[in-house]
C-alpha cells in the first residue's frame, strides 16, 4: 500500500510538471509565429493530399495497436498519456533560428521506445493536431506532412537504433542515440518534404534541400543533443517510478 502511495505521488509530480510547461509553452508559441512545423497553408494542396495518403496506413496500424495496448494492459494507459505529453511539451518548446524560423525537439523517441513507432503515430498526430488548433503550431492542411517527419520518421528511427543496439551497447547511450537521431532525422525529413515542394530554381531539390538542411542545423543539432540527454533522464526516472508497466511492455529495467 505504501509503494502505491508513493507511486501515486510521484506520477503526481510528474503530472504537474509536464502541466507547468504546457502553460509556459502556450504562451511562448503565441507570440511566435513562425515554427519548424509546416505552417497552415504553405504547401502546394497537392502535397498537402500526397502526405496525408503516405500518412494514412500509418494511422490505421497505430489505431489498432493502441487499441490493443489499452486493451490487454489497461494499466499502461497513464505511462501512454505521460509518452503524449511529454512529446507535446517538446515539441513546443520553440529556439529561434536563422531566416525567422525556429527550431524545436520532437520528444517521439520515447513513446517509440516503450509502445512502439505505429502506436507513436497515433500520439504524435494527436500532440499534432492540438498543437495546431490550441497553440497555433503547425497547421491543418500540414498535419499530413508534419507527421510523417515527427510521428512518423521519428519513432522509427527511434526503433530501428534501439533494436540494432540495445544488446551491443549500456542501455543509456542507446536510448540516448535513439531518441537523438529520432529528431535529427524527422528534421531532415522536414527539409525534404520543403525542398520537394519548393526546388530551387538553379539547383533544384538538392540545392532546396541543402538550403532548409542547413537553416535549421544550427539550432537543430544541439537540441537534439539535449533531447537525447533529456530522453535518458525520463527513461531512468520511469524504470524507477513505473518499473512494473515497462515490463508489462517488454523493457529492460534492471540494467
Amino acid at each position: 500500500m505504501v509503494q502505491k502511495v508513493k507511486r501515486v505521488k510521484r506520477w503526481g509530480q510528474l503530472a504537474w510538471g509536464v502541466g507547468a510547461l504546457i502553460l509556459l509553452n502556450a504562451k511562448v508559441a503565441w507570440a511566435q509565429p513562425l515554427q519548424m512545423h509546416i505552417m497552415e497553408g504553405y504547401l502546394p494542396p497537392l502535397w498537402s493530399l500526397f502526405w496525408f495518403g503516405v500518412a494514412l496506413p500509418f494511422w490505421i496500424i497505430g489505431f489498432r495497436q493502441l487499441q490493443k495496448v489499452v486493451k490487454q494492459k489497461p494499466e499502461t494507459r497513464l505511462l501512454l498519456g505521460f509518452a503524449g505529453a511529454f512529446c507535446f511539451v517538446l515539441s513546443a518548446l520553440k529556439i529561434p533560428s536563422i531566416t525567422g524560423a525556429s527550431s524545436h525537439p520532437t520528444g517521439t523517441g520515447l513513446g517509440a521506445l516503450l509502445f512502439g513507432p505505429f502506436a507513436m503515430s497515433i500520439l504524435g498526430t494527436i500532440v499534432l493536431l492540438f498543437q495546431a488548433l490550441l497553440i497555433a503550431h503547425g497547421g491543418l492542411t500540414t498535419l499530413g506532412a508534419n507527421t510523417f517527419s515527427m510521428a512518423i520518421v521519428g519513432p522509427f528511427v527511434a526503433v530501428g537504433v534501439w533494436r540494432l543496439l540495445k544488446d551491443k551497447l549500456p542501455l543509456n547511450v542507446v536510448v540516448f542515440l535513439a531518441a537523438s537521431l529520432a529528431d535529427l532525422l524527422g528534421y531532415v525529413s522536414t527539409s525534404m518534404q520543403l525542398a520537394l515542394a519548393y526546388p530551387d530554381a538553379t539547383g533544384g531539390f538538392i540545392a532546396s534541400f541543402t538550403k532548409f538542411g542547413m537553416i535549421f542545423a544550427v539550432t537543430q543539432i544541439p537540441l537534439a543533443i539535449s533531447e537525447g540527454v533529456l530522453t535518458v533522464l525520463i527513461f531512468n526516472a520511469l524504470r524507477d517510478t513505473a518499473a512494473e508497466d515497462l515490463r508489462n511492455l517488454g523493457i529492460q529495467v534492471t540494467t
